[in-house]
């Protein structure tokens, strides 16, 4: 019975010994089952890594370029409009005619021109109308000496005066010129002041005389008395020559925009 006991125990003994090396057996081949496998599914970097490649140096990403933010300049302020030019009634403008103007071709309401002399300057020295400014205006009178004992008449007022290629009414008179006197000579009108001298002077001769000697001594004074007075009553003409002197006289303010 003993025998059979220990006989027994040692069977025990033995299959669990067996059952603990199957059991070791499994579990070394279970092992060696997953080492194959994560060696199969290992990536290509474990791979490089069980080659002792070292890893490729990645460069450090560079910056990018910061953008100059664009600095807007300051605009400059626009120059405040230059004030107007203004010249006060009453102010003088020495010009120069155009043309001839004489009382024996021009009548009332004819144009005329003439040419500013000198630069007319405001108070403060500003140029407002400078030299070489073409003026308009119109003839308001235009009268001949009736003889040489009288005068005659020349009137002129301004209408316009050009600054800058910009035209300008104006109020303006002219107050000064230089003007000549100018006989006409003999006329129609002097002929037949001697004409009728010599007929008148042949009459009384003609009756004083009561012959044709005395007609014609009559003629003769009757002509020389005609003829003085023709030059005593000729018309003598008002004339103010090319490139003669006005002065012109403002009768109202006159402004002018600034260049």
């Amino acid at each position: 019975m003993i025998r059979l006991q220990k006989h027994g125990w040692l069977v025990v003994v033995m299959a669990g010994a067996a059952l603990a090396a199957c059991a070791q057996g499994e579990q070394r081949s279970q092992s060696a089952d997953s080492t194959a496998r994560n060696l199969t599914l290992a990536p290509t970097e474990s791979t490089a890594a069980l080659k002792d490649v070292p890893p490729a140096v990645t460069e450090a990403a560079k910056p990018a370029p910061e953008k100059k933010t664009a600095v807007k300049k300051p605009v400059a302020p626009k120059p405040a409009a230059p004030a107007p030019l203004m010249l006060a009634a009453g102010t003088r403008v020495p010009a120069t005619v155009s043309d001839t103007i004489s009382t024996r071709s021009v009548k009332a309401g004819d144009p005329f021109t003439a040419t500013v002399s000198q630069d007319v300057k405001d108070p403060t020295g500003r140029v407002v109308i400078p030299a070489g400014s073409a003026v308009s205006g119109t003839i308001t009178a235009a009268e001949p000496a009736p003889n040489p004992n009288s005068t005659g008449r020349i009137e002129l007022s301004i209408t316009t005066v050009s600054v800058k290629g910009r035209s300008y009414a104006v109020d303006a008179s002219v107050v000064g010129m230089d003007t000549i006197m100018k006989g006409r000579g003999v006329t129609k009108a002097d002929a037949a002041k001697v004409a009728g001298g010599a007929v008148a002077g042949a009459i009384v001769g003609k009756l004083l005389g009561k012959n044709t000697k005395g007609a014609v001594i009559g003629g003769a004074a009757g002509a020389a008395a005609g003829a003085a007075a023709a030059r005593a009553s000729r018309d003598i003409d008002v004339v103010v020559p090319k490139g003669a002197a006005i002065t012109i006289k403002l009768n109202a303010p006159l402004t002018v925009k600034a260049a």
